[in-house]
C-alpha cells in the first residue's frame, strides 16, 4: 500500500511580512522515465502542491500547468545564461517563448535566472545583473513586471563567518556583483533567493554541528546554539542560515529584502560514507521543515516572518551523476509512490496523506468496550454515517468485534465532515492515523481512490474552499458529541445536518 507523504496549503506569493508563508517543491528531470507532464502535474493536484519551481521553463509543463491555480517558478539555464545577459533582444525572446506565450493560463509568479551562478559558474558572473535587468526589462514592456518576480538562487557557501549570524558577511571578492544584484532586487519588489542544505553544512563540520541541530529536533536551552553578539539562540541549522543571509545584507545596507529559500532538503540515501542520508533523516528534515515554514514561527532576527521554501526535490533523479545522495533527495519515485512517510499529522492546517490524498481515523487500542459501542452507535445514529457495510453479510461485517466496526463508522464520519480538525475524536477514543484500515473486500471511505493492493487509480484532489471553518467544525463536533455521550439527547444531532 502506497504511505503517506504530503499535504501543502494553498496559499499566495511571500514578499511581505502580511502575506502567508507557503512550502512548495523542484521539479527535477534527470530521471531514467520521468513521467510526462500530466502525470507530474495529476501528482501535484493529489498532493494539493500549489507552489512548483521549474529548472527551465518546459512547453509541456507549462501547458499542463495551465488553468490549474499551481504557482510556477520558471528558469533560465545556465547555459542560457550567457546569451541573454548579453543581449536585451535575446532577452525579450526567452520571455516572449517561455513566460508572455503561456501567462495567466499557467501562473508564473517568478523567473530564476540561472542557479548558484556565482559559485557555479563564475565565467557568468559578470554579466548576472544584466540579465536580470534585461528579463525584467521584458516583463515591463509586456506590463508584467509587477505579478512575475526575477531573482537568482543563490549558495549559501558566498556566506562567511556564517556563525555567529550577526557576524556573516557576503564573499567580498563577489560584491561588484551583489551590490548591484541587491539594488535590483531591492528596486524591482523581489526577493533574495537562497539555497540552504543544513545536511552539507553538517557533513563538513567534522562533527561540530550536532545532527539534531541540522534536523530541527528539539533541543534543551544549553545545547542550542548562542550568537555571542546578540545573546539570540538557535535551534537549528536553517534559521541560523538565513539570519546569517539577512545580516549579510544589511552589512551592505540592505535591509528591507526578504527571502525565500529556492531549495532545501535531505536526502533518503547515500554512500558508505554518507551514513547519515537516511529514510529516516530525510523523513525528519522535511518533516520539520514543513511544520517550520507554515507554523510562521520566522527566525531569531525576524520572528514570525517565515520563509516560503521550495523543498528539494519531487522525485529522486536516478540518473544525476554524483554519489547515491544526489539521486536521493525526492519525496516520489517515478512511479509517483512516495518515498518515505512525512510526519505531517497534527501541523496546523497542514495534514499528511497519501498518493490519494487520504489520512484515516481508526478506533484507538485499549479504549473502554463500552465508549466505543457508544460513539459507534452514535455515528450511526445522529452522526449520519451509512452503517449498512457492517450488516451480516455485507464486506465490512468481520471481523465482528467493536472496535473493528467503531473504526470504520468513524472513518466514515470523519471523512463525510472533510476530515477537519476534531472530527476523529470521538471523546477520546479514536485518532488520524496514516495507515488505511482497509482489509479484504471491506474499502474504507479513504481508500475509494485506489485498489486494494495500493495500485494508484485515477483520483481527484478535495476541494480546499471548505465552507465551513475548521474551528465551527471542531466546536460542533465535540459539543453536540459530548452531549450524546453523557447526556443522551440526541436533539443536538441537528448540529450535524
Amino acid at each position: 500500500m502506497a504511505v503517506f507523504i504530503l499535504l501543502l496549503l494553498l496559499t499566495v506569493s511571500v514578499v511581505t511580512a502580511d502575506e502567508d508563508s507557503f512550502v512548495g517543491v523542484n521539479i527535477g528531470t534527470d530521471l531514467s522515465d520521468m513521467p510526462h507532464p500530466t502525470q507530474v502535474v495529476a501528482l501535484l493536484k493529489a498532493q494539493q502542491i500549489r507552489h512548483v519551481r521549474l529548472y527551465n521553463a518546459d512547453q509541456g509543463m507549462l501547458v499542463a500547468l495551465s488553468n490549474t491555480g499551481i504557482r510556477v517558478m520558471v528558469s533560465v539555464p545556465n547555459e542560457q545564461l550567457l546569451g541573454i545577459g548579453q543581449s536585451n533582444s535575446t532577452a525579450a525572446n526567452w520571455v516572449s517563448r517561455n513566460v508572455v506565450a503561456h501567462y495567466p493560463a499557467s501562473n508564473i509568479t517568478a523567473i530564476c535566472v540561472g542557479s548558484e551562478v556565482l559559485t557555479g559558474l563564475p565565467n557568468a558572473a559578470t554579466v548576472l545583473v544584466n540579465a536580470l535587468k534585461f528579463i525584467h526589462s521584458a516583463l515591463l514592456a509586456s506590463n508584467l513586471d509587477r505579478q512575475i518576480k526575477v531573482s537568482s538562487p543563490l549558495s549559501t557557501s558566498i556566506i562567511f563567518d556564517s556563525f555567529p549570524p550577526s557576524q556573516a558577511f557576503f564573499n567580498r571578492s563577489l560584491n561588484p556583483v551583489l551590490v548591484p544584484m541587491l539594488n535590483f532586487l531591492q528596486s524591482t519588489g523581489s526577493y533574495l533567493m537562497l539555497n540552504i542544505y543544513p545536511y552539507y553544512d553538517y557533513m563538513q563540520s567534522n562533527g561540530v554541528i550536532p545532527l539534531d541541530y541540522a534536523l530541527f529536533k528539539p533541543l534543551p536551552s544549553n545545547k542550542e546554539a548562542v550568537d555571542a553578539n546578540t545573546l539570540v539562540h538557535y535551534s537549528n541549522v536553517f534559521d541560523a542560515m538565513v539570519d546569517a543571509a539577512y545580516f549579510a545584507m544589511a552589512f551592505l545596507n540592505f535591509t528591507n529584502i526578504p527571502i525565500v529559500v529556492t531549495e532545501s532538503g535531505w536526502p533518503s540515501k547515500g554512500d558508505s560514507n554518507e551514513p547519515d542520508a537516511t529514510l529516516d533523516n530525510a523523513n525528519t528534515y522535511n518533516s520539520n521543515l514543513i511544520r517550520h515554514v507554515l507554523n510562521k514561527t520566522g527566525t531569531p532576527k525576524r520572528p514570525g516572518i517565515a520563509v516560503s521554501t521550495y523543498i528539494y526535490e519531487l522525485y529522486n533523479e536516478d540518473t544525476k551523476p554524483g554519489p547515491v545522495s544526489e539521486k536521493n533527495w525526492g519525496l516520489f519515485n517515478a512511479n509517483g509512490e512516495p518515498v518515505y512517510v512525512l510526519h505531517l499529522a497534527g501541523s496546523g492546517s497542514v495534514l499528511a496523506n497519501d498518493t490519494s490524498n487520504q489520512t484515516y481515523c481508526t478506533a484507538k487500542e485499549g479504549s473502554d468496550p463500552k465508549m466505543l459501542q457508544a460513539a459507534l452507535d452514535w455515528a450511526c445514529g445522529a452522526g449520519k454515517v451509512d452503517c449498512s457495510a457492517m450488516s451480516q453479510g455485507a464486506p465490512c461485517y468481520e471481523p465482528d468485534n467493536v472496535i473493528a466496526h467503531a473504526t470504520y463508522a468513524f472513518d466514515t464520519y470523519y471523512h463525510q465532515m472533510g476530515k477537519a480538525p476534531g472530527t476523529c475524536d470521538f471523546n477520546g477514543v479514536a485518532a488520524v492515523t496514516t495507515s488505511d484500515p482497509s482489509h479484504g473486500s471491506c474499502v474504507f471511505p479513504g481508500s475509494l481512490g485506489r485498489s486494494i493492493n495500493g495500485t494508484l487509480s485515477n483520483i481527484t484532489a478535495p476541494s480546499m474552499n471548505s465552507t465551513v471553518s475548521d474551528s465551527a467544525v471542531h466546536k460542533l463536533h465535540h459539543g453536540a458529541f459530548a452531549h450524546v455521550m453523557l447526556v443522551g439527547v440526541v436533539l443536538w444531532s441537528i448540529a450535524f445536518l
